[in-house]
């Protein structure tokens, strides 16, 4: 990635270089690949896809209102506004990529008008369902099982990714000084040098996740026949990267290994929280029952896994042909294991917070 960033940057001398380098790595953002002379580069900067849909949701927001479908928790407005929001999304992909293909990297228009179509459709209805009042309208009408467990299953999953994203950054703090040492080691001034830091800073997120992963025990990939996880960790010649600093030297062991109880703790949170909500919830008679807790403590573990799995396969991808062809985690792996640590964790901390609220 670095390297193709160098060589855009050496055509970037004009504004309509320095707009092609802007917009291909804005598509890139989106999951749209771009084919480069290094190979395929696929591998989103999820800083890029958080803050794109950030503001696609409140375009969403702002539709809604133009349209004066605030508060009218019609489906048929809502769908409408964000149509409206896709569609223009998918004609500024389009655009995109027909100034991105005029010179390298390689863009498929079509590609990117789709995916930003869908991208733009899912991120603007987000905003436009709750301008419109149909989350307060779901949220009135769901069962109290299935609102506490997607509730309970949505803070499980921010908990752990958050924890990722603490190790991360510790992990790279640590090795501060090789991070510094691989950053000079481009001697490309100090222009240069910032590029690398934005770019490494797109790639956080990335790294948040991959975090996550190694946490939850399937590890991730930083290339093929490569494995990066608590119990085993296998890897060749990395690219001269910051991030890459961060990365473990071998197995956990000592304390290191601590951090596997990590998930199942804030599974733990996740329980209690949902039991001090619940027993506010319910009459008396539903508190010395068991049933109005472990219903959506059950649901909590597989919401919990299908977030974090689509975490990973946002962030995972390819950068270039060869060795760095699958970088990222494996999708599903880390769904399966997230449903049942995160799931475990739950149902231990509404078992200790009902035994502690009795005491």
């Amino acid at each position: 990635m670095v390297l193709w960033f160098f060589q855009l940057s050496e055509s970037a001398a004009t504004l309509l270089g320095v707009v092609r380098i802007g917009l291909a790595g804005w598509l890139l953002g989106h999951g749209v690949p771009l084919v480069t002379d290094v190979g395929p580069l696929g591998l989103a900067p999820l800083a890029v896809t958080l803050l794109a849909g950030w503001r696609l949701t409140r375009a969403g927001v702002h539709v809604t209102r133009a349209i004066g479908a605030r508060g009218s928790r019609s489906p048929k407005r809502a769908v409408l506004a964000a149509g409206a929001v896709g569609f223009a999304y998918a004609v500024l992909g389009v655009s995109a990529a027909l100034l991105v293909t005029t010179g390298e990297p390689a863009v498929s228009p079509v590609r990117a008008g789709l995916t930003l179509a869908v991208v733009g459709t899912v991120a603007a209805l987000a905003g436009a369902v709750r301008t419109t009042g149909l989350g307060d309208q779901f949220a009135e009408r769901a069962p109290l099982p299935l609102r506490e467990g997607i509730r309970t299953g949505l803070v499980a999953a921010l908990l752990l990714l958050a924890a990722g994203a603490g190790m991360a950054g510790l992990a790279v703090a640590t090795g501060g000084g090789d991070a510094a040492d691989l950053i000079g080691k481009y001697h490309t001034g100090v222009a240069g040098q910032a590029g690398i830091t934005l770019v490494n800073l797109a790639y956080a997120p990335n790294a948040a996740v991959w975090s996550t992963s190694y946490l939850l025990g399937p590890g991730f990939a930083v290339g093929t026949d490569t494995t990066v996880r608590t119990s085993e960790v296998t890897v060749g010649a990395l690219p001269a990267l910051p991030l890459v600093a961060g990365l473990p030297g071998g197995p956990a062991d000592g304390l290191g290994a601590g951090l596997l109880a990590v998930p199942v703790l804030v599974g733990m949170v996740a329980g209690w929280l949902l039991t001090r909500r619940v027993l506010r919830l319910v009459d008396e008679g539903a508190r010395r029952q068991w049933g109005p807790l472990l219903r959506p403590a059950a649901l909590a573990g597989p919401v919990a896994g299908l977030l974090v799995g689509l975490a990973a396969a946002a962030s995972a991808g390819s950068l270039g042909a060869g060795r760095l062809a699958e970088v990222g985690p494996v999708p599903w792996h880390v769904a399966a294991a997230a449903t049942a640590v995160t799931g475990a964790g739950v149902l231990g901390g509404v078992v200790a917070a009902r035994f502690l609220s009795r005491a």
